[in-house]
């Protein structure tokens, strides 16, 4: 930890925090796959793996680039990183694997996992500066 966070008051976030924050994302994006089988009349349940399967490797592959267990609920930290490396390389998994990548799907995909990858977790610094007051 840096000079810089100790002042700011960050601490070492515990085990339990880094495994809710690792569960959240997992659980967002297998719903954001979930949701888009829905959206295409798709059988949900059937084809979840197939759909999910790229973004969730790509999901951890993000974390361990990122170091996402030093500080999993830092938005631009851990999100933004997480967030890139979840759609590109879920993207890239996708076409080595022979299923689509089309313009508006790629669009799609990484507005709304930006929205859930970093969006939930401008919501938890918010809720602790908030806090903090």
């Amino acid at each position: 930890m840096s000079r810089s966070e100790h002042a700011a008051g960050a601490r070492s976030p515990g085990r339990a925090e880094v495994l809710i924050a690792l569960a959240a994302d997992v659980v967002l994006v297998v719903a954001f796959a979930a949701i888009g089988r829905a959206s295409h009349d798709s059988d949900v349940w059937i084809g979840l793996w197939q759909t999910a399967w790229p973004f969730l490797a790509a999901l951890g592959i993000g974390w361990l680039v990122t170091r996402g267990w030093r500080a999993p609920v830092a938005p631009v930290r851990t999100g933004v990183g997480v967030w890139a490396i979840t759609v590109g390389g879920g993207m890239l998994l996708r076409w080595a694997a022979g299923q689509g990548t089309a313009i508006p799907f790629i669009v799609v995909a990484s507005l709304t996992l930006l929205v859930a990858l970093v969006g939930w977790r401008v919501i938890v610094a918010v809720v602790r500066r908030v806090r903090r007051r």
